[in-house]
Protein backbone atom coordinates (compact mmCIF):
# COMPACT_ATOMS: atom_id res chain seq x y z
CA UNK A 1 0.00 0.00 0.00
CA UNK A 2 1.53 3.37 -0.89
CA UNK A 3 2.01 5.42 2.00
CA UNK A 4 0.67 9.72 2.31
CA UNK A 5 3.87 11.37 2.90
CA UNK A 6 6.93 12.02 1.32
CA UNK A 7 9.78 14.36 1.24
CA UNK A 8 11.04 17.01 -0.74
CA UNK A 9 13.88 19.76 -1.18
CA UNK A 10 13.67 22.71 -2.88
CA UNK A 11 17.45 22.67 -4.07
CA UNK A 12 20.12 25.46 -4.17
CA UNK A 13 19.63 26.20 -7.97
CA UNK A 14 15.94 26.96 -7.60
CA UNK A 15 16.11 29.25 -4.33
CA UNK A 16 19.24 31.36 -6.02
CA UNK A 17 17.13 31.72 -8.89
CA UNK A 18 14.05 32.73 -6.64
CA UNK A 19 11.64 29.81 -7.64
CA UNK A 20 10.18 28.98 -3.93
CA UNK A 21 7.54 30.68 -4.08
CA UNK A 22 6.55 28.84 -7.62
CA UNK A 23 7.35 25.60 -6.41
CA UNK A 24 5.50 25.54 -3.63
CA UNK A 25 2.60 26.97 -5.53
CA UNK A 26 2.88 24.11 -7.86
CA UNK A 27 2.84 21.75 -4.76
CA UNK A 28 -0.18 23.23 -3.75
CA UNK A 29 -2.28 23.03 -6.76
CA UNK A 30 -1.31 19.43 -6.63
CA UNK A 31 -3.06 18.66 -4.11
CA UNK A 32 -0.12 18.46 -1.65
CA UNK A 33 -0.21 19.14 2.02
CA UNK A 34 2.74 20.89 3.68
CA UNK A 35 3.51 19.19 7.20
CA UNK A 36 6.60 20.32 7.81
CA UNK A 37 8.96 22.76 5.98
CA UNK A 38 12.44 24.66 6.60
CA UNK A 39 14.65 26.82 4.94
CA UNK A 40 18.43 25.97 5.94
CA UNK A 41 21.58 25.05 4.52
CA UNK A 42 23.55 21.65 4.33
CA UNK A 43 26.99 21.68 5.38
CA UNK A 44 29.06 19.55 3.10
CA UNK A 45 29.29 16.54 6.11
CA UNK A 46 25.54 16.81 5.91
CA UNK A 47 24.73 16.85 2.17
CA UNK A 48 27.73 13.96 2.41
CA UNK A 49 25.74 11.69 5.02
CA UNK A 50 21.90 12.78 3.28
CA UNK A 51 23.52 11.61 -0.56
CA UNK A 52 25.59 8.39 1.04
CA UNK A 53 23.53 5.80 -1.11
CA UNK A 54 25.43 7.55 -3.99
CA UNK A 55 28.85 7.56 -2.22
CA UNK A 56 30.01 4.95 -4.99
CA UNK A 57 28.65 6.76 -7.97
CA UNK A 58 31.25 9.36 -9.91
CA UNK A 59 28.79 12.13 -9.43
CA UNK A 60 28.88 12.01 -5.66
CA UNK A 61 31.33 14.71 -5.02
CA UNK A 62 29.88 17.15 -7.25
CA UNK A 63 26.34 15.91 -6.09
CA UNK A 64 28.01 16.79 -2.05
CA UNK A 65 29.31 20.25 -3.57
CA UNK A 66 26.24 21.62 -5.33
CA UNK A 67 23.72 20.62 -2.14
CA UNK A 68 25.90 22.75 0.27
CA UNK A 69 26.52 25.53 -2.27
CA UNK A 70 23.35 27.54 -1.17
CA UNK A 71 20.39 27.21 1.28
CA UNK A 72 17.62 24.66 0.44
CA UNK A 73 14.13 23.96 1.40
CA UNK A 74 13.28 21.09 2.99
CA UNK A 75 9.33 19.81 3.53
CA UNK A 76 7.39 16.71 4.07
CA UNK A 77 4.11 16.46 1.88
CA UNK A 78 0.98 14.70 2.51
CA UNK A 79 -1.12 13.38 0.00
CA UNK A 80 -2.62 10.04 -0.89
CA UNK A 81 -0.08 8.13 -3.17
CA UNK A 82 2.34 10.90 -1.81
CA UNK A 83 5.88 9.28 -3.39
CA UNK A 84 4.63 8.35 -6.86
CA UNK A 85 2.14 11.73 -7.21
CA UNK A 86 4.86 13.38 -6.18
CA UNK A 87 7.28 11.73 -8.57
CA UNK A 88 5.07 12.92 -11.57
CA UNK A 89 4.48 16.74 -11.16
CA UNK A 90 8.41 17.17 -10.40
CA UNK A 91 9.10 14.94 -13.56
CA UNK A 92 12.36 13.33 -14.85
CA UNK A 93 15.36 14.00 -13.37
CA UNK A 94 17.18 15.50 -16.79
CA UNK A 95 14.63 18.31 -17.55
CA UNK A 96 14.91 17.68 -21.17
CA UNK A 97 13.23 14.49 -21.04
CA UNK A 98 10.76 15.94 -18.31
CA UNK A 99 6.79 16.00 -18.88
CA UNK A 100 6.03 19.72 -20.37
CA UNK A 101 4.65 21.41 -16.97
CA UNK A 102 6.50 19.51 -14.37
CA UNK A 103 8.63 21.31 -12.15
CA UNK A 104 11.98 20.18 -13.51
CA UNK A 105 10.56 21.30 -16.66
CA UNK A 106 10.05 24.69 -15.51
CA UNK A 107 12.70 25.16 -13.09
CA UNK A 108 15.61 22.96 -13.59
CA UNK A 109 19.01 23.78 -15.49
CA UNK A 110 20.44 20.40 -16.46
CA UNK A 111 20.87 17.15 -14.33
CA UNK A 112 22.72 18.29 -11.84
CA UNK A 113 21.20 21.27 -10.98
CA UNK A 114 17.74 20.03 -11.24
CA UNK A 115 15.64 22.10 -9.18
CA UNK A 116 14.11 19.30 -6.53
CA UNK A 117 14.87 16.17 -4.97
CA UNK A 118 11.48 13.82 -4.22
CA UNK A 119 11.97 10.50 -2.50
CA UNK A 120 11.73 7.59 -4.32
CA UNK A 121 9.98 5.52 -1.83
CA UNK A 122 7.91 5.32 1.00
CA UNK A 123 10.83 4.01 2.85
CA UNK A 124 13.25 6.71 2.14
CA UNK A 125 10.41 9.79 2.24
CA UNK A 126 10.58 7.98 5.55
CA UNK A 127 14.41 8.38 6.68
CA UNK A 128 14.77 11.67 4.29
CA UNK A 129 11.89 13.54 6.52
CA UNK A 130 13.59 12.35 9.91
CA UNK A 131 17.03 13.54 8.60
CA UNK A 132 15.07 17.48 8.80
CA UNK A 133 12.81 17.09 11.29
CA UNK A 134 11.85 15.82 14.51
CA UNK A 135 8.50 15.06 15.71
CA UNK A 136 8.34 18.45 17.22
CA UNK A 137 8.57 20.12 13.93
CA UNK A 138 5.41 17.83 12.28
CA UNK A 139 2.29 19.01 11.72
Amino acid sequence: MAGNLTFTMIKPDAVRANNIGNILQMINEAGFKIKAMKYTRLTETQAGQFYEVHKERPFYGELVDFMSSGPIVAAILEKDNAVEDFRTLIGATNPAEATKGTIRKKYASSIGENAVHGSDSDENANIEGNFFFSKLERF
